[in-house]
């Protein structure tokens, strides 16, 4: 695993090998960088990395200056690799972890990202319902960006915030917007 971009950049990470994660393969992770970096200003805004994994994409905000992390993972194995891997990077003090289930999390959520990011597994049952409640439970902020990353047997073109959707083989991206204010 290596950060792709931003004040991290070329740095590798092993991830433990017994982990149920999938991280984003590298080329995926720097082609939704490209993008994002085009569509919102990455330094110090909040984001929230739903189903985090390895923590992968959380470095890679923190590595283009993302001020505020929360990050969602209930693997105890993967919260011990990020927060060994956080802690080398010094981003420790803006990445806050928490251990439990996406789905009861964002449905007690209160908070308002201007970043989320889903990387479910990508056979989870209920993975049409992450959408839904990202703007049933109002978690973008005005002007926020919520990616989803799913297969191609997923489709969410007729979502009513849907904008865009990037295609890197069996990964693909689905951004959603919330209009600002």
């Amino acid at each position: 695993m290596r950060i792709v971009g931003g004040e991290f950049s070329g740095r590798r990470f092993s991830p433990p090998t017994n982990t149920p994660a999938r991280p984003t393969t590298d080329v995926a992770k720097e082609g939704l960088f490209n993008i994002l970096e085009n569509m919102i200003d990455l330094e110090d805004i909040k984001t929230c990395d739903l189903f985090g994994g390895t923590g992968s994409i959380s470095y890679e905000l923190a590595s283009r200056g993302a001020g505020e992390l929360v990050l969602i993972e209930r693997d105890l194995g993967n919260i011990d690799f990020i927060k060994k891997t956080s802690k080398a990077l010094g981003i420790d003090n803006k990445l806050q972890i928490i251990r439990g289930d996406v789905f009861k999390f964002m449905k007690q959520s209160t908070e308002q990202y201007d970043f989320i990011f889903a990387g479910p597994p990508y056979a989870l049952q209920n993975i049409d319902d992450l959408p839904l409640l990202v703007f049933e439970k109002n978690m973008l902020a005005p002007g926020g960006i919520f990616v989803l990353e799913h297969t191609p047997r997923n489709d969410y073109q007729q979502h009513p915030r849907f904008t865009r959707m990037k295609n890197y083989g069996t990964t693909i991206f689905s951004f959603f917007t919330q209009p600002s204010e």
